[in-house]
């Protein structure tokens, strides 16, 4: 379970530390035309000014994170709705890159489980303050 749960840790750091900082950088060279809903909504989000930018900071951020191990699980909560996210854009809007968001989700998941004793005290059902 360690062996597996470091793998899965390196590869969702290093594949969001790489997008993200395509982002900033641009080096990455193949960048697709979208067409139809899917460029009304990527265009939406780039239109509101703020969002790409803060979504493409918390990746970077969170790609060092689980990449050297440090504050891991709260990176990985953090990234978790980028995560769905990332695989409902590439099944629904662009099914023929549904492998990435499959393996950023469910990397993310397996990282839930294997971390669960880290989140139990998120499931509360009343705090005490």
């Amino acid at each position: 379970m360690k062996t597996a749960t470091t793998i899965s840790r390196i590869t969702l750091g290093f594949l969001y530390l790489v997008f993200g900082l395509d982002f900033f950088f641009h080096f990455i060279p193949y960048q697709p035309n979208h067409t139809g809903n899917t460029a009304a909504f990527k265009s939406g989000l780039m239109a509101a000014g703020y969002f790409y930018p803060m979504m493409k900071v918390l990746q970077v951020a969170g790609g060092i994170s689980l990449l050297f191990n440090r504050y891991a699980a709260f990176a990985a909560v953090v990234l978790f709705p980028v995560s769905v996210n990332v695989f409902l854009f590439h099944t629904m809007l662009v099914p023929s890159g549904w492998y990435m968001g499959v393996i950023l989700l469910a990397t993310n998941l397996f990282l839930g489980y294997a971390w669960r004793k880290y989140y139990s005290s998120m499931f509360v059902r009343k705090p005490d303050v």
